[in-house]
Order: C-alpha cells, then sequence, then structure tokens
C-alpha cells in the first residue's frame, strides 16, 4: 500500500488527509518514484479550495514536485531506470497525476535526473521556480547582458529563482518586496538592489538605477495599484509579464506610456514551457548546467514531516516563507 494525502471536499488545509491506498502501477510512458521530498505550490492550495480552473473530482490529490528515487518503469520509457535520483517538474493537471505521497506515478517526459549531490530537499525546491523563471526571461523576453529586469514577489521561489537566473546572463535584477524583514533577507540572498513596495517611489527609484533608460523586461505575478509606476520605468520595446494576480485591486494602466514606448505587455504561465517538449528539453538543459555550477541554489523557506502537510499548508498561505516549502517523507 501507498500513502497518499487526499481531501473528499473543498476547504483550508484541515481538508487534508493521509490515506493508504493502493500502490499505484506505472503505464506507458510513465515510471513510479518513491518520494523522499516534495514541494508545496501556490495552486495547490487554490485547488484544494475549490478556486482553481479545474475542480477536483474527490477523493481528490494533488502536488506538481518531488523528488525521489525510481522504483518502477512503465513501457516505452527510455533514458530513465529503476534506481535514478529524480524530480518531478510540473507538466501535467493535478486530475492527471498527485505527487502528495511517498509512492507516486508521473510521466516519463517530466521528469528529470537530479545532479550529483544535490539533496532531496534542493531538488524539490528547484524545478517549478526556475522553469516559470526560464520561460520567461530567458526563452522569451532573451534577457542578457546588459539587461535591467524589475521582478515583482522577489522573495517568492519563483522571484529567487529569477533572480538567479538573470545574474547567471549578466543582468542585474532589482527585486521588489513590500515586507520590511523581507529587505534584508533579499539582500542576504544576493540581491543589489531592493525596493520597497510602499515605501520607495519605484518610477524614480528603477529610472535612477537603470541610469535613466528602464528596465527592458519586467516580471511580476502582483499587479495592482503600484503596476502603473513600475511600467513607467520600462525602456522602449520593454516586455512585461504577468504571470499571478495576488493584488486584488484593480490595476491601472498608462496608456500613453505604452504607446510612445511599444510595450508588450502579456500573460505567461509555465505551461508554455512544460507542454513543449523542445523548450522543456532546452530548460532541463539550462537550469541543470545553472546546478551543477553552483549557479542556482535553490532557497529553501522550511522542511516539514510528511505527518505535518496541514501545518506545512498553513504555512504557505500565511505567505511567511522566504522561498520554497519542503514536506519530506522517511
Amino acid at each position: 500500500m501507498a500513502r497518499h494525502v487526499r481531501f473528499h471536499e473543498t476547504g483550508g488545509p484541515e481538508v487534508l488527509k493521509i490515506e493508504e491506498v493502493e500502490t499505484p502501477e506505472p503505464k506507458a510512458g510513465e515510471v513510479r518514484i518513491r518520494v523522499h521530498a516534495l514541494g508545496l505550490n501556490r495552486a495547490e492550495s487554490m485547488y484544494r479550495s475549490g478556486r482553481y480552473v479545474i475542480e477536483p473530482q474527490f477523493p481528490a490529490t494533488m502536488g506538481y514536485e518531488a523528488s525521489g528515487y525510481i522504483d518502477a518503469v512503465g513501457a516505452e520509457v527510455k533514458s530513465l531506470e529503476v534506481g535514478d535520483a529524480v524530480s518531478v517538474i510540473p507538466a501535467f493537471m493535478f486530475d492527471e497525476y498527485g505527487l502528495y505521497g511517498d509512492l507516486v506515478v508521473a510521466p516519463a517526459r517530466a521528469v528529470v535526473k537530479n545532479p550529483e549531490g544535490v539533496s532531496w530537499e534542493t531538488a524539490a525546491a528547484t524545478w517549478m521556480p526556475y522553469t516559470t523563471a526560464w520561460g520567461a526571461l530567458i526563452d522569451i523576453a532573451n534577457l542578457g547582458e546588459g539587461d535591467f529586469v524589475v521582478l515583482g514577489a522577489a522573495s517568492s521561489s519563483v522571484g529567487l529563482a529569477a533572480m538567479e537566473i538573470a545574474y547567471s546572463v549578466g543582468a542585474t535584477p532589482i527585486a521588489l518586496t513590500r515586507k520590511d524583514e523581507k529587505v534584508q533577507q533579499l539582500l542576504n540572498a544576493g540581491a543589489k538592489h531592493v525596493l520597497q513596495v510602499g515605501v520607495h517611489d519605484l518610477e524614480k527609484e528603477i529610472m535612477a538605477l537603470t541610469n535613466g533608460k528602464g528596465a527592458r523586461v519586467v516580471f511580476d505575478p502582483v499587479t495592482g495599484p503600484d503596476f502603473e509606476d513600475i511600467i513607467k520605468a520600462t525602456s522602449k520595446d520593454a516586455i512585461v509579464f504577468i504571470y499571478g494576480a495576488l493584488s486584488h485591486d484593480a490595476t491601472p494602466i498608462p496608456v500613453m506610456h505604452i504607446l510612445g514606448k511599444h510595450t508588450t505587455i502579456r500573460g505567461y504561465e509555465f505551461i508554455e514551457v512544460t507542454a513543449d517538449d523542445e523548450k522543456l528539453a532546452r530548460a532541463k538543459k539550462f537550469i541543470t548546467e545553472g546546478m551543477e555550477s553552483g549557479q542556482f541554489k535553490a532557497k529553501v523557506a522550511k522542511v516539514f514531516p510528511f505527518e505535518q502537510i496541514v501545518e506545512a499548508t498553513q504555512f504557505l498561505e500565511s505567505n511567511a516563507q522566504f522561498g520554497k516549502i519542503i514536506v519530506t517523507i522517511e
């Protein structure tokens, strides 16, 4: 038997239950993984509470990210074998696969081998944030030497990954955060420029940091009333990515700036990478090389044991974390 986290109704973290289920068998194109660590994501909370793009079918499970050993391989799987230390990249929906468990099945195309010496916790914390950031910054925006990129919610796991990716290609990130304590945490994490939303004049400070030229790229999951000042601080032909809507307030747009500067504003989802085999292969290569070189070191905020999945989820929803929340399974 396997142990999976399931829920039988939508609601708060308390609806999550650890239950015994039949050990899943991998089908063609799938592998089974004995999980040692899994990462928590905001999308999972939205799904559990009934606020996601798909509705859960009960009993429901979920989970995008996990790391562990392959212990069974389905037909037609190539390049992966029993015993491989691997991680799973989000490339599916929760009604297809769920990784909250000790023995789980995942599609082989979404599985990547872990570099030598990388812990289970670090591996589980890596692939969602770095793949998300890679797709926007590298694949689409072609971020490079001399570019400035503004990172909203920079203390999130995706924001921190984006910062490291920017530095790795010679770009300069400008980190934004709202909370006092996260300013110093970002500086400690290697950020050279940190601006506090609600304290700094964002347009003025970003323009000063970019020597009056403005940032060429914005990568923001917040939007809201401060978004206008961020856009006003972009350069000509800038590209602005919106990959979330954490603010529930209206988002004003500076129309004349957008017209005059030929600004592109686009929505972005990580599935743009993970649904495309060619892009996914390039993301795997880029991120693996960054991990092997030591440039990419996923920040783990806190580790919980599997039996404390409710407490781990409550911590996720408190917004107190700096980096990724990890759950480990013995």
